[in-house]
């Protein structure tokens, strides 16, 4: 009998404050408007002082695991994608485990930027489709108020901080779950979206640097032609999908996805209005918003696709 995995619960966090384009309006020579058509972000969440991406990261994995049903000696495995971990080590996902209180299982983290959660829910997959695991807790967690340059208008603008997680189960039912996936990178293409500072390097986190035009051109092309890829392994089409869960980067880019995909607008979940780019958390901050809002029934074909730094991409076909 073929093992399976599918999505049985979601949870997300944001933190309490948070800055509008309005506050940003006194930080940098920007203005409401100019945010707005360029990005369609109204505001982005912003982590206190003493926050660390675990406490985010464990607050988004409560809320999945208490509407999973299952205990949290249940999960198997724990992954967390992330760009901002607390430590150099040990892994985020350790301290997250043990803030869960789970003493058994196995956890890891996963670095691929924006990219990450798409990198992490596949590696999930196929552990469960291993037989190694059968209830996998996958995170996706970004402090990126962190390492935002706050004097560089064409960056700081684009960015904040939330976590999103999802109990990925073990199944045999036919027909549902993740039907398909493919993931890419590019390293030639690294210099376009990366910091300017590492452990190695500098011993330093740095701070995000960006060629927007650049990154532009190759997320749109790049997220359209993976989604399509990933498809025809499912041996669906454009217009089998229910509803399309992108990287929340900025609206012009998810704008323009949809309409290289000739998908409608309708069918395209956007939440970068509320909380900005929040990398890695994006697609499951995205994925919590629409099935807490009544916006996924059961048997609905859902893609989820990212572009992150490296490049990094891929794309997620999933049955609900």
């Amino acid at each position: 009998m073929t093992i399976k995995s599918k999505i049985i619960a979601t949870g997300s966090y944001l933190p309490e404050k948070f800055l509008t384009n309005s506050d940003l309006e006194k930080l940098v020579d920007t203005s409401n408007d100019w945010i707005v058509e360029r990005t369609g972000i109204n505001k982005r969440h912003i982590a206190s002082e003493n926050q660390l991406t675990s406490d985010i990261a464990t607050i988004a994995a409560q809320k999945a695991i208490e509407k999973s049903g299952l205990k949290p000696e249940e999960i198997d495995m724990i992954i967390v994608a992330t760009t901002t971990p607390d430590l150099t080590f040990p892994s985020t996902a350790s301290t997250v485990q043990s803030k869960l209180g789970i003493k058994t299982g196995f956890s890891f983290d996963v670095q691929a930027v924006c990219s990450g959660f798409v990198y992490a829910l596949s590696t999930a997959h196929c552990f469960i489709k291993s037989g190694q695991v059968k209830n996998a807790l996958v995170i996706g967690a970004d402090i990126l108020s962190r390492i935002v340059d706050w004097k560089d208008r064409n960056t700081c603008v684009l960015f904040g901080d939330g976590a999103g997680a999802v109990i990925l189960q073990a199944t045999n039912e036919e027909n549902s779950g993740i039907l398909s996936f493919n993931l890419y990178s590019d390293g030639s293409l690294n210099d376009i979206l990366k910091t300017d500072g590492g452990v190695a390097l500098n011993q330093k986190s740095g701070v995000i640097l960006m060629s927007g035009k650049e990154v532009f051109k190759h997320a749109v092309d790049k997220m359209s032609k993976s989604v399509i890829n990933a498809l025809e392994k499912a041996n669906l089409k454009v217009e089998d999908i229910d509803l399309l869960v992108p990287h929340q980067a900025n609206a012009r880019i998810l704008s323009a996805v949809s309409d290289r995909l000739n998908l409608s607008k309708e069918k395209v979940i956007i939440t970068v209005q509320d909380h900005a780019n929040t990398s890695a958390a994006s697609i499951p901050l995205a994925l919590d918003y629409a099935n807490s809002n009544n916006r996924i029934k059961k048997g609905d074909v859902i893609v989820l696709e990212a572009l992150g730094g490296g490049l990094t991409w891929g794309s997620i076909v999933l049955k609900w």
